[in-house]
């Protein structure tokens, strides 16, 4: 090393997430690596000394070092990974709220054309430029919460070219924004209204035209459906992720989210890399999850809007699943880009530590998206995708909620977010 472009000093706590090269399970969740007194050097974008600051800056004696950043006593921890959100979507869905509050349940919402298929509406009307905005102003607000890694999935289309219309934003958002985006195709998001009674027919449409295109065209890494009582049967999720594997998608799957109908059971039997909500999921389904590496990615702000029991994380880690945390961020059933809100929603409903949120929204979210070897930890040769929070200690983030606790956020070593404002013209 000859030249480190950024030192960041003086930092209280390091939480570097440091372990085994796999999603964390069971204890393991548990051990989150601590360096106190620490430093982290940064040469083009990557991670390439960590450890007490003395030890750091031995290494450093004969470097050239650009800038240095003084933490000022505070934490550090690597940027969250968000590996499950609605991101590009017209509308909002405020108007659904009354009917919320009247009893009036998410499937039956959707059943009456609303939800789901309200969005549908306000998404095919949009034009890219217009979903691009609505967009890119949620990425902003993820990234002054501490999200440097984030998935997006489509789903709002439900026609070949309302996807790829979503997808193509997905991908103009990457190339421009910090935060770096991994997407996701879900045109069985929902059974479009002008395929109701008749889902085989667009199951059909999911297999045969628009899984091949959006392959051809590159637009998605991972392939996801929404199993589920009124929507798409295990049998019929069977097929479209058995024809995305054949493509070579990897897979997804929102499963067991209001009823226990067997898509986790499905998620094991397929490998998928996660399955995700499980609000309802058996101890059998758990298991079968468990057995083939399914990592577990939780919703709890899903669970607080819709006013309803949240996953069983203590079970899932007492089967020694892999969890991962995420905000689901969408227009209706969870409308909140905040990463900080989810830490207390893990802490208070699903009954983690904080030591297990922060592996869960870190490392294991990584593995969730394929992204574990480049980010979701402070290790040399990873990116320097890191967050300064305000505070000296983890516990007070989700204990102090309804706040931004982020004071400076690096992506690929670049500061983007400063005393807890964003950098340029974002």
């Amino acid at each position: 090393m000859k030249t480190i472009d950024r030192l960041i000093y003086e930092i209280g706590k390091l939480y570097t997430l440091r372990g085994p090269a796999r999603p964390r399970s069971g204890s393991e969740m548990q051990e989150v690596s601590v360096i106190e007194n620490a430093a982290i050097a940064i040469a083009q974008g990557q991670i390439v000394a960590v450890g007490k600051e003395e030890e750091v800056r031995q290494q450093l004696k004969d470097t050239t070092i650009v800038e240095e950043l003084n933490a000022k006593g505070r934490i550090v921890t690597p940027g969250f990974v968000d590996p499950h959100t609605h991101l590009v979507h017209g509308g909002s869905r405020e108007h659904e709220l009354s009917l919320k509050l009247q009893g009036v349940s998410y499937l039956d919402i959707l059943a009456q054309g609303g939800g789901i298929l309200s969005t549908v509406r306000s998404t095919r009307q949009a034009t890219e430029e217009e979903l691009y905005r609505q967009a890119k102003k949620s990425l902003d607000r993820m990234l002054i919460l501490g999200a440097t890694t984030v998935e997006a999935k489509s789903g709002y289309g439900l026609t070949l070219t309302n996807e790829l219309k979503q997808l193509r934003v997905a991908k103009m958002l990457n190339e421009r924004h910090p935060i770096e985006l991994v997407s996701t195709f879900m045109g069985a998001h929902a059974i479009p209204e002008e395929y109701k009674g008749d889902s085989e027919a667009f199951v059909q449409i999911v297999i045969e035209e628009m899984l091949p295109e959006v392959k051809a065209r590159g637009l998605a890494e991972f392939c996801d459906v929404f199993c589920e009582k009124g929507v798409f049967t295990v049998e019929e999720s069977r097929r479209i992720l058995t024809a995305a594997q054949k493509l070579g998608f990897g897979l997804k799957i929102h499963a067991d989210e209001i009823e226990s109908l067997g898509g986790a059971e499905l998620a094991g039997e397929l490998n998928c890399i996660s399955a995700e909500h499980l609000l309802a999921a058996s101890d059998k389904g758990l298991q079968a999850m468990a057995d083939h590496g399914v990592i577990a990615v939780c919703l709890p702000a899903t669970s607080f809007n819709l006013g309803v029991s949240p996953a069983r994380v203590r079970r899932m880690i007492e089967l020694n699943l892999a969890v991962a945390l995420s905000t689901d961020y969408n227009p209706g059933s969870s409308p909140t880009e905040s990463p900080q809100m989810v830490m207390t929603l893990g802490c208070l409903q699903l009954k983690m530590t904080p030591e297990e949120v922060l592996t869960a929204m870190t490392i294991n979210a990584a593995y969730a998206i394929n992204r574990g070897k480049q980010v979701g930890s402070i290790e040399i040769g990873k990116q320097a995708d890191l967050v300064i929070f305000d505070t000296t200690n983890l516990a007070y983030i989700p204990y102090h909620f309804g706040i931004n606790h982020v004071d400076t956020v690096l992506k690929k070593g670049d500061i983007v977010v400063q005393r807890g404002q964003l950098l340029g013209n974002r």
